[in-house]
């Protein structure tokens, strides 16, 4: 087990100045291009794709990393670029993350690589489980599957939305009901093929964030795909529903469903990309703060504007230290009895939004403007609050943990 540590090795370093640099170079000067034609930017994630960053073999070294340190650090330094086409280029990871979550040995090895594709012909993958009466509320999922034995395949039946990648993607992942009498604990997840039959793209969003990043509905009419692809196995399946219903029946301690297993894996991530964000805004209006003069002196000679830098920044360090903990403890099996990762992503995303909102109002008028980015990081970190668990369910989970009460 590798020892907390707050100091980068030496290897760690030397990626994240790669990344870092390529944030700077290709990610940034792109940012506003994309942000204004909300559209997938084909051409970074290419770029991405041609030095290893968007690849199976960069993600896998990250997440295998022993300090969990690798992930939060990519993230940190791609989302410090731009939040909209980093999440373009990490988004597949969160559909990666649910079958290395769920998936036995083979499905990992099948179909992790026809997420990514390679340097010549770039994929996408999508992780699907919100649902439009079903978002927090994991318990209301509707889409089905149901088991046709004769044939060995299930047939999923719903509408997923929110999806990042959503009907673009080669890979779908999609968590549906196969127990409805279990609630959340009847869940599974399955693969869906590329070139799958019944898979279609409903609407696509138009955002106030995040708009190089591509969302949209799934739609799912009759979609069969072979048992293989439940992730996991139908025997662990069985056995684990079996289990939920004996413990259904004494009122026995809780059983994780697929897509919380996933949402658990990824918060610290989430929470790394609002750093990531509240980074660079801050940068921008420190820079600006120093140069920009009223009065005859620089603004921030004024303690109102040198006080809310402080501020920033504290926030901004005291958020990576909780990511950085919650992602080492994850990596390192350690135990969430605080409910660490939800803390990490709660501060992370808190401090995004308000680190953001600091910095228009130390730019003033021209950080209104989209001559200036902290507009569009503004925009972009309201996402961290409301996706992969809104902070009010992240407030929930933190509570229900510390008290052992189940309260709503």
């Amino acid at each position: 087990m590798a020892e907390f540590t707050m100091e980068l090795n030496d290897e760690q370093k030397e990626v994240r100045d790669w990344l870092h640099g390529f944030a700077a170079d290709v990610i940034r000067p792109a940012a506003a291009e994309w942000d204004e034609r909300e559209e997938t930017p084909w051409p970074v994630i290419q770029e991405a794709a041609k030095v290893g960053i968007y690849s199976l073999d960069f993600y896998a070294q990250q997440y295998f990393d022993a300090t969990g340190l690798g992930i939060p650090m990519t993230m940190e330094e791609l989302f410090w670029g731009d939040a909209g086409i980093a999440l373009s280029i990490v988004g597949t990871g969160l559909a990666a993350v649910g079958v290395l979550a769920n998936g036995t040995e083979e499905q990992i090895g099948t179909w992790i690589p026809q997420m990514y594709g390679d340097a010549h012909d770039v994929k996408v993958a999508a992780f699907c489980s919100s649902e439009p009466d079903a978002g927090s509320d994991v318990a209301s999922l509707r889409t089905r599957a149901v088991y046709d034995e004769a044939k060995d395949e299930w047939v999923i039946n719903g509408t997923k939305t929110w999806a990042t990648n959503g009907g673009i993607a080669n890979v779908h992942v999609v968590v549906a009901v196969v127990d409805p009498d279990l609630g959340s604990k009847g869940h599974a997840s399955f693969i869906v093929p590329p070139g799958t039959p019944g898979l279609s793209q409903g609407q696509k969003f138009k955002k106030h964030g995040i708009r190089a990043s591509h969302t949209a509905e799934v739609v799912l009419e009759d979609v069969r795909v072979p048992g293989s692809c439940l992730l996991g196995g139908k025997e662990k399946l069985d056995e684990r529903l079996a289990r939920a219903r004996e413990k259904a029946k004494k009122g026995g301690e809780r059983v994780k469903n697929a897509a919380m297993a996933t949402f658990e894996a990824s918060r610290p991530a989430v929470g790394a990309m609002a750093v990531g964000t509240a980074r660079a805004a801050y940068e921008v209006a420190l820079e600006y703060a120093q140069t920009r003069e009223q009065f005859g002196r620089p603004i921030i000679d004024n303690q109102g504007v040198a006080f809310q830098l402080a501020d920033m920044r504290t926030r901004i360090d005291a958020a990576r230290l909780l990511v950085w903990r919650a992602s080492w403890m994850a990596v390192n099996g350690k135990p969430f009895t605080a409910a660490e990762g939800s803390m990490s992503k709660l501060f992370a995303s808190e401090t995004a939004k308000e680190v953001t909102a600091q910095a228009i109002q130390i730019l003033g008028g021209n950080g209104y403007t989209r001559e200036y980015p902290v507009e569009r990081m503004h925009r972009d970190a309201a996402i961290y609050t409301i996706f992969e668990g809104t902070s009010e369910i992240q407030r929930l989970v933190i509570a229900r943990t510390l008290s052992g009460m189940p309260i709503r």
